[in-house]
């Protein structure tokens, strides 16, 4: 075959994929999943330390159900009130970053990341990271010449993100810090800045990121641990050599749903930040390679909404999408990668998977989000066409 005749067929199999179903169908999978995950590595320890077997995954029940509630509202909300709203979100993202270093604050395993509401706690950083994404969307698109052309517009944004940085490092959150951070880069950087901008920035990062690491015990001993786990698989390579030891019992197809043996308070955390482990140990390399695809899925379902509404010519929402499908993608790849060993222990939940209210209602929030960008789309899409359309009269066409 010929190559100037292969690649019109890819662009038009690429021009037929219709994200909006992608997107829907990839995450009510991965939500099944996670509640049935979740009922499958909590039961021991919740019937242990709650008297209820079934506590974890009654919550996750009812968290779904709001976070499918959320993602209804959000698909309902006009684009526009999100970019009207830019300086409102920044105030509400700070200040909900400021307000958990208070009193108001609950300290859970040294970390104080939480705000309780009665019946459940809000992870301030889930809500910062969507407030934020928001309002620098906004900034690219109203001050997008500054932005691209002079060292000021450029800088303005990080400086908002370097308070949101220190503000998540004191609480101490590193993870949210860098999928926050990395997002916000990846979005401008999509934005049409030029490369040559991001080396000072990466350069002065990496040197923060190796400070913090040095200067904070427990940080350095996650680094030593992550690259030889095994030196001290007792103590700070805990985590994760039983996560590994998940990893390898689960073989190509598992041990079978509930048949976990590393769930029985051998791996902390089975049920949030590890969870992806003992999907690897219940259903084996297929299961893995199951819920990778369908993240990928959903991740690209997310770019190709942001594409489309770039070429439609609607650039807040575009940005907005590629910020938000940036969040989704890092944070579940930075999961993944710290079950399997290939980056050093952070506290990320797996979205749509763990268990969490926080995680899952502002995930549900973000895909509500991409759904009403690619309906948006379509509608100005569909009026483009009326509009264009020559107008009938008695079944003949006229000017």
């Amino acid at each position: 075959m010929q190559a100037g005749v292969s690649t019109p067929n890819r662009r038009q199999w690429l021009g037929q994929i219709q994200p909006l179903p992608m997107l829907v169908i990839s995450a009510a999978a991965l939500l099944v999943i996670g509640v049935v995950m979740i009922s499958s590595a909590s039961m021991d320890m919740a019937a242990e330390t709650m008297g209820n077997s079934y506590h974890y995954v009654i919550r996750q029940l009812v968290f779904a159900v709001m976070g499918a509630t959320l993602a209804l509202v959000a698909a309902n909300v006009p684009i526009s009130w999100w970019e009207r709203s830019g300086w409102l979100l920044l105030g509400i993202g700070l200040l909900s970053l400021i307000l958990v270093l208070t009193p108001l604050g609950r300290t859970v395993n040294g970390s104080t990341r939480w705000i309780p509401f009665g019946l459940f706690n809000v992870q301030v950083s889930e809500v910062a990271k969507l407030c934020l994404i928001a309002y620098l969307a906004g900034y690219v698109v109203r001050r997008r010449e500054e932005l691209l052309n002079t060292w000021a517009g450029f800088l303005k944004p990080l400086v908002v993100l370097g308070v949101a940085s220190v503000l998540l490092v004191i609480q101490p959150d590193f993870g949210a810090t860098v999928v926050l951070v990395t997002a916000a880069a990846g979005m401008i950087f999509l934005s049409g800045v030029r490369l040559s901008r991001f080396v000072p920035l990466i350069a002065v990062l990496v040197v923060i990121g190796a400070l913090l690491i040095v200067t904070q015990p427990y940080r350095l001993k996650r680094v030593v641990s992550y690259l030889d786990p095994w030196k001290d698989q007792f103590n700070t390579g805990y985590q994760l050599t039983q996560s590994l030891i998940a990893f390898g019992q689960g073989e190509w197809t598992g041990v079978g749903l509930g048949n976990s043996v590393q769930k029985l308070f051998y791996l902390p955390e089975a049920h949030t930040d590890f969870i992806f482990a003992i999907i690897a140990e219940e259903f084996g390399l297929v299961g893995s390679l199951l819920v990778l695809g369908l993240f990928t899925v959903l991740v690209v379902a997310g770019f190709v909404i942001a594409r489309r509404a770039e070429k439609a010519e609607m650039p807040f929402a575009a940005c907005y999408a590629y910020g938000i499908s940036l969040l989704v993608g890092l944070q579940a790849g930075i999961n993944m990668a710290v079950s399997t060993g290939l980056l050093p222990t952070k506290g990320l939940t797996l979205p749509l998977v763990s268990y969490g209210g926080s995680s899952l209602m502002i995930m549900s929030i973000c895909l509500g989000v991409l759904a009403r960008v690619e309906m948006e789309r379509l509608d100005k899409e569909k009026r483009s066409r009326e509009s264009t359309a020559p107008k009938q009269r008695g079944g003949a066409a006229y000017d």
